[in-house]
């Protein structure tokens, strides 16, 4: 079970790691050296640095190479305690609780004696991101990897100085015992004076799941104290001495110019720095009002051109697709098998862009010193940001440093660095004002408003998917024809038998901003595929369950459809009037899930509530149960937005709902009562889990609403203002 060498292809709806950088800066000759110093500089910067950085692999990133040493990945210090060194993140998943039980499963140690320092390009090893459900598939194995490593060479030092050899030694409780004789030596004493300098060996096996004693059992969230009682500082907490307060001015609409601008106001006010650089305007000013005010007092006008609006977005996504169409998936003949099935249907299905709502918007604090940048910000990508931030200040990496605190969320929403930009800029004019420039510039920090992190981050892909299909007399798939339109690829393969096939991805020139977000399109395309499932069952006349089943030869999704069917109690019995219940599942980056939904419809307003949600999840050995736990019920929790009521509205190049009064989210009374029923599979390798549970429930709510009324929904979201007739179409 040793780590293999990391590859990663960006899926095509990471569209934020294509687009273009939000700001681009157009610094002096004169400035640059002011922020650089005097000498020479010689360095390059990738022209695509952000795309270099995400293609993953060895050779197109010889200097990105996870490093060999064990000392990198882990330090055993004098008094015992294990320092591990990962460049994930914490964005609110407990990877650092996950992560820290590998290493004290496989070193031998208390859980209490690790501690992990993440998300820190100077002192962390390279990663590509935490996204894709990745953190404990591949990073878990490698600091395995490295742990074991160490704890062969302090098995082999203390069998040194007792004359034996390491295979007569057991290691237990952060020592190195010989039964022989009752010596032993604490780590602690084994590491003093010593270092942990020796290469990864080739291959050397780890502990395999059916031997974890850490691993594999419930254990409270790390630092968890910390949280509850606010003494955890996240970026927006953040307050370095001298710190001044950023504020940006933003366009009127989406694509807006600026044709003139007067920075006077702004200027003349004591204490405040002004910046224009292109199209970027900016102020700094030393707390947060004064800043506010200085913003007010620029006086700017923007050529701004006419755009569509959320009216007609599924028509236009089908009108103005990208050039690079990709290339489908066929197999078999679909116009024959659709030729000759004795049922047919085709039907379309949508999806709208909705936000990521993160409890911490975009916030950065910057600070220039001696020609280096410091960063700290919000991000799942420490190393993208710093790879943007040295190709907007043509820098070489190795003079930017981004270090990412604990962050309130994200789930897809944030591996750009838009706010990290922007203080880093206010901070290269590097002024106290009335003074000539210094050597270290006071720290910058901005945080952007819940109306800015609305209108100016990127949202997850709205979409139009339309699926043809047939089926046999006896119920069997015959033909299945699948095309998405923008949104995306992950999860657009169907994992029902099926002998003819032909899907595709179509990717469109987007009328807004958009990107990833938790299961990227897997969950648009498993809402219109196991709502389609839904419909041919009923058209065949058999059960929902039955159906999928009678299709299905993936052994491993079978049984998480058995497992939340059966404690769900499928298909339910109906006590009341309004109420249904639906089933929706799917397999998403190794993952395995089946939902079940129970909902009720007002019979008078026709709000529709979710009553009851079981679901089922596998994902091979199961590191820490609870985080596991956690991770489905919040996913459930996340996708009933999306599911019912969440969407962006725009008109014109405006947001039109750029506030929580406007635009949707759950609340404490939305959420229904949500069991989560773990499959541990210690036969396999644990795969991701953060993305995949949120991908069956919408199609099961769907399914639920047709089950309790007739009434079949096909766009996201179902219910944005409860089931008027007027609104829903069968």
């Amino acid at each position: 079970m040793s780590a293999a060498p990391e590859t990663f292809t960006a899926e095509p709806e990471r569209y934020e790691l294509r687009s273009k950088a939000v700001h681009h800066f157009n610094l002096q000759r004169r400035d640059f050296f002011k922020i650089m110093g005097a000498g020479i500089a010689i360095f390059t910067v990738a022209a695509n640095a952000v795309a270099a950085q995400e293609s993953g692999g060895h050779q197109q990133n010889h200097d990105r190479d996870q490093p060999q040493g064990i000392s990198s990945w882990l330090h055993i210090n004098e008094d015992g305690i294990v320092t591990v060194f990962t460049g994930k993140v914490e964005v609110g998943q407990n990877a650092r609780t996950t992560l820290a039980q590998s290493v004290a499963d496989e070193l031998r140690v208390p859980l209490e004696s690790v501690r992990m320092v993440m998300g820190d390009t100077a002192l962390t090893p390279f990663d590509m991101g935490t996204f894709g459900s990745r953190s404990t598939p591949y990073m878990s194995p490698q600091l395995r990897r490295a742990a074991s490593a160490a704890r062969d060479l302090l098995s082999a030092q203390a069998a040194a100085r007792w004359q034996t050899t390491p295979d007569k030694l057991q290691a237990s409780d952060g020592k190195i015992s010989n039964p022989a004789t009752g010596a032993a030596f604490t780590y602690a004493q084994l590491a003093r004076g010593q270092a942990l300098a020796h290469d990864l060996p080739e291959a050397d096996p780890i502990t395999p799941p059916s031997a974890w004693t850490v691993a594999g059992k419930p254990v409270p969230k790390l630092d968890a104290r910390a949280f509850v009682t606010g003494q955890h500082q996240y970026t927006p907490d953040l307050r370095p001495l001298n710190m001044l307060h950023a504020k940006v001015l933003r366009p009127p609409t989406f694509g807006a110019t600026l044709a003139s601008v007067d920075l006077s106001g702004a200027q003349a006010m004591p204490g405040v720095v002004v910046v224009r650089d292109a199209d970027f305007v900016a102020v700094a000013a030393p707390n947060e009002r004064t800043a506010e005010k200085a913003l007010a007092a620029i006086r700017a006008e923007w050529k701004s051109t006419a755009q569509s609006s959320s009216k007609e977005l599924y028509s236009y996504l089908k009108k103005n697709l990208d050039a690079e169409n990709q290339k489908p998936h066929e197999k078999g003949s679909v116009v024959n098998a659709l030729a000759t099935a004795a049922q047919r249907h085709e039907q379309t299905y949508t999806v709208a862009y909705i936000a990521h709502v993160p409890l911490e918007p975009r916030a950065a604090v910057a600070q220039w010193k001696d020609g280096k940048l410091t960063v700290w910000t919000g991000s799942q990508r420490p190393f993208g940001i710093q790879e943007e931030l040295a190709s907007a200040f043509h820098i070489p990496k190795d003079r930017v440093r981004v270090i990412v605190p604990d962050t309130g969320s994200a789930y897809g929403g944030k591996h750009t660095g838009d706010a990290a930009l922007e203080a880093a800029r206010l901070a290269s004019v590097g002024l106290d004002v009335g003074d000539s420039f210094s050597r270290v510039s006071r720290p910058v920090k901005i945080v952007w408003t819940r109306e800015e992190e609305f209108s100016w981050s990127y949202f997850r892909p709205a979409g139009v998917i339309e699926i043809k299909s047939g089926i046999a007399a006896d119920g069997k798939l015959t033909a299945w024809e699948f095309h998405n339109y923008n949104s995306g690829a992950s999860g657009i393969q169907t994992p029902y038998d099926v002998a003819n096939q032909l899907i595709q991805f179509h990717p469109v020139n987007s009328p807004l901003r958009q990107g990833s977000y938790r299961g990227l399109a897997a969950s648009a395309n498993h809402f219109a595929r196991e709502s389609h499932m839904d419909e041919m069952a009923h058209g065949a006349q058999i059960d929902p369950l039955e159906f999928r089943t009678k299709n299905l030869s993936d052994a491993r999704l079978r049984a998480v459809f058995e497992s939340a069917a059966e404690i769900f109690g499928w298909p339910g019995k109906k006590t009341q009037p309004g109420q249904g219940f639906g089933i929706g599942g799917g397999v998403e980056k190794g993952g395995y899930v089946a939902t079940c939904a129970e909902v009720a419809i007002d019979q008078n307003s026709g709000e529709v509530r979710v009553v009851r949600i079981v679901t089922a999840f596998e994902c091979g050995a199961i590191v820490n149960p609870d985080g596991l736990r956690n991770q489905v019920i919040g996913a459930n929790i996340m996708g009933l937005g999306g599911a019912l009521f969440e969407s962006i509205e725009f008109e014109n190049g405006r947001i039109s709902n750029p506030r929580f009064a406007q635009y949707r989210v759950p609340r404490f009374r939305d959420i229904p009562k949500i069991e989560a029923i773990l499959l541990d599979r210690k036969d396999l390798p644990p795969a991701g889990a953060g993305e995949t549970p949120i991908v069956g429930l919408a199609p099961a709510i769907g399914n639920a609403i047709f089950d309790a009324t007739g009434v079949r929904l096909r766009n996201l979201p179902l219910a944005p203002r409860g089931l008027n007739p007027l609104r829903t179409t069968t």
